[in-house]
């Protein structure tokens, strides 16, 4: 029986605390005081020059934008993502919300988005420690995150520093930026008016009193929604004016306030000064609409990269009850999935060790496994929680999108693979059964196999599984949990019959000396799999990122040597040898993940293919422009949202997609074939994913030639029959169960 040594707990910590460390976004750059991206400069600036101990400051996080790019407000509008600023403060200080200047709307195409240009600073109340003492200093550190786009859009971050100096109370304070003033008179203002809203079967109706409002100097009224999908951001807001005041028309988003809700915003004011200019003036507004006509979302076509969905056939709503026994199908599925077929050698090998164990023990390991399935589906639903919380669209298999999660699961399978192939040893030999089955750590590592087995399938997607998770991401916490945990006992359920199932485990082979040879023939997968991992990572962060994974794996493979070959030396050998493997490790990991950080932020935005070298393989990348004009003349256009970690994603492709068949089904349809790309994080793929009702990638969606034509969503695993029935018949037949 196996047991976890020393030298598997080390790997296994530094592989979990890098992984934690990812999952939480800590930032491992020093911070500065400005940092520039080469499309924002951002820095820290203050309220004031010193600050006494308990006084309340202001701290604006002060962005310069190069010209026609731009960044997002809280609200971002049709696609983007707010700036988020993470505070790291001296014990005893606080933080306040953002404060947000007044918004601009920016359109391209049929895409609406919210946020500021040129230059914005972003205000937040900070209050300064009661036992901060004067002479010494208060330091202040911001991780930020943006989103800063033109045509295309790049995730940015910086790891900003401010230091003020302390004096003692009653002494006067220096001044501070003058950036702070000029962000304060950009904030919204109470509004001054008598503010009503009515629903009807479109939208709802705002209505402003104020004569003014109605005045020749009034250039434009334009009302922000603070919460996304109350208000449709790319419909126009029809303006009416009378004696009284103003009315604008405001049509219904995604998911329109219903009567009894507080319909809140942002009202932007443009009027003509004295001098001809312009001058925009911002209004907090809110107001509860009545009862009567609820609005209800108004259908609107699919943009690709505003992800605004087209009307889907009307279905059944799906409920808790069916999500959890679609869930618990598609889990059972995943077991043949072939993400999961690594992990499979290293079930399959356990069994075969515990196939003389007493049927207490076998369901004790059962347990165990299943356990560590939950506890790691548990994890990742919370991790989905948290980061949805933050204002992310976020889905199955999301945490692929990292390069640096992409690293520690490669140098992970890559040390399963060692293991296997007897660099190392994890436990005693194959043949110490006996009274060594009941050592707890066995358990142990039954429990970390589940572990294992749930992030190998995080890249695959199974029949049943889309309809359950996209549904979980529409619940409230515990309803997502239960869908989760239901997908993970699936995965778990195999496994866990047979260990609880004496009679099934007769039909295992004896153990022997020829399980030897199989343990190391099942080596390869783990190579395999990590050889796979390593390629995506050189999407994602180039070359040089590759480089330097190999260069970690030589480490870990040599910290696994130095262990093995001192583990049954002298004491002092043992501990120096331990010592040697542990900065082995640790320059493995850490050195290599902070190398590929650094390669991720200079790789570039997208792996994509050109446009030519797409089209010579059948396909042109996805874009907003190119699928709008397609539907604008009417014309067929087959949909691939696709990343490089899925594996479902490369199958579908290889024996469907790219058959000969296929092709010429397109080409004799006149059917144009764009792929988006998800292998790395993109807000706007995310949105449309959100509006299929689906929680991740692989998804395929056929528009079939005319206007007025309705989308069919293929279902995940792919065929080239299927596909070449659904572009020739375009017929809702072939859709699959999982259609939201």
């Amino acid at each position: 029986m196996r047991h976890v040594n020393t030298f598997a707990r080390l790997t296994a910590s530094s592989l979990l605390g890098l992984m934690m460390t990812w999952c939480a976004q800590l930032s491992w750059a020093a911070p500065v005081p400005e940092a520039d991206t080469g499309h924002v400069r951002a820095k820290l600036v203050a309220s004031v020059g010193q600050v006494h101990p308990g006084e309340q400051i202001t701290i604006g996080l002060n962005q310069r934008i190069i010209e026609h790019w731009h960044t997002y407000w809280s609200n971002p509008g049709d696609s983007g993502l707010a700036t988020t600023i993470e505070w790291t403060l001296p014990t005893g200080a606080s933080a306040g919300d953002i404060q947000w200047p007044i918004p601009h709307k920016f359109k391209l195409g049929p895409v609406t988005n919210y946020g500021y240009e040129r230059e914005v600073t972003l205000l937040s109340a900070v209050t300064v420690p009661k036992d901060a003492r004067p002479g010494s200093s208060f330091p202040l550190e911001a991780k930020v995150n943006w989103l800063v786009c033109q045509d295309t859009c790049i995730p940015q971050e910086a790891h900003l520093s401010l230091s003020l100096p302390v004096v003692a109370a009653g002494q006067p304070s220096l001044p501070g930026s003058p950036l702070i003033d000029q962000a304060r008179a950009q904030l919204p203002v109470a509004s001054p008016w008598k503010v009503g809203a009515q629903a009807h079967a479109h939208g709802v109706a705002l209505r402003i009193e104020d004569a003014a409002l109605g005045g020749a100097q009034v250039k434009d009224v334009w009302f922000y929604p603070l919460t996304w999908g109350h208000v449709a951001h790319n419909a126009e807001q029809a303006r009416t004016t009378d004696a009284q005041g103003v009315t604008l028309q405001l049509q219904a988003g995604e998911t329109p306030p219903q009567p009894g809700q507080a319909l809140a915003g942002v009202l932007v004011v443009t009027q003509t000064d004295d001098q001809g200019g312009d001058v925009r003036r911002g209004y907090d507004v809110s107001v509860t609409v009545p009862p009567g006509g609820a609005p209800a979302p108004m259908a609107t076509p699919l943009a690709a990269a505003d992800a605004t969905a087209p009307a889907l056939p009307e279905e059944a709503p799906l409920g808790l009850g069916l999500a959890l026994l679609l869930a618990l199908l598609g889990g059972l599925v995943l077991n043949l999935m072939p993400c999961v077929f690594p992990v499979l050698s290293i079930k399959a090998l356990a069994m075969l060790n515990h196939h003389d164990q007493t049927p207490r023990q076998a369901r004790l390991h059962g347990l165990a496994y299943t356990l560590g399935v939950l506890a790691s589906f548990a994890l990742l639903a919370g991790l989905l929680v948290a980061v949805k919380a933050g204002g992310a669209q976020v889905g199955w298999g999301f945490q692929f999108q990292s390069p640096l999660f992409v690293l520690v699961v490669a140098y992970l399978m890559f040390a399963v693979g060692l293991s296997l192939s007897g660099v190392f040893t994890i436990g005693a030999s194959v043949t110490g059964v006996g009274s060594s089955l009941a050592d707890r750590s066995g358990y142990t590592g039954s429990f970390f196999t589940g572990v294992l087995a749930t992030v190998v399938a995080t890249p695959c997607t199974a029949p049943f599984m889309g309809g359950a998770i996209g549904f979980a991401l529409t619940q409230p916490t515990p309803a997502l949990l239960a869908v989760f945990l239901s997908l993970g006992l699936g995965l778990a359920l195999p496994y866990l019959l047979l260990s609880s199932w004496p009679a099934l485990q007769r039909w295992l082979p004896r153990p022997g000396l020829w399980m030897e040879r199989v343990k190391q023939a099942l080596a390869f997968p783990m190579y395999g799999a990590a050889a796979w991992l390593v390629w995506v990572l050189a999407l994602q962060a180039g070359i040089d990122a590759v480089a330097a994974a190999l260069g970690g794996m030589v480490l870990i493979a040599f910290a696994a040597w130095v262990y093995d070959s001192s583990r049954h030396s002298s004491v002092f050998a043992r501990r120096g040898g331990l010592g040697l493997a542990a900065v082995a490790l640790l320059v493995a990991i850490g050195g290599t993940g902070l190398a590929v950080r650094s390669f991720e932020a200079t790789a570039g935005a997208s792996h994509t293919l050109s446009a030519n070298a797409a089209a010579d393989r059948g396909w042109e990348p996805y874009s907003t422009e190119r699928f709008e004009a397609l539907r604008a003349k009417g014309d067929p256009v087959f949909l691939n949202f696709t990343a490089a970690w899925c594996i479902t994603c490369l199958v579908n492709e290889r024996v469907a997609l790219s058959r000969p068949p296929v092709a010429e089904a397109f080409k004799a349809q006149g059917i144009t074939y764009l792929k988006g790309d998800w292998t790395r994080q993109d807000p706007q793929i995310s949105r449309v994913l959100d509006k299929f009702g689906r929680s991740g990638v692989p998804l395929y969606v056929y528009y079939p030639q005319g206007l007025q034509s309705k989308p069919v969503v293929l279902p995940q695993i792919l065929t080239p029959e299927l596909v070449v029935s659904a572009v020739k018949e375009g017929a809702p037949a072939v859709t699959s169960s999982l259609t939201p």
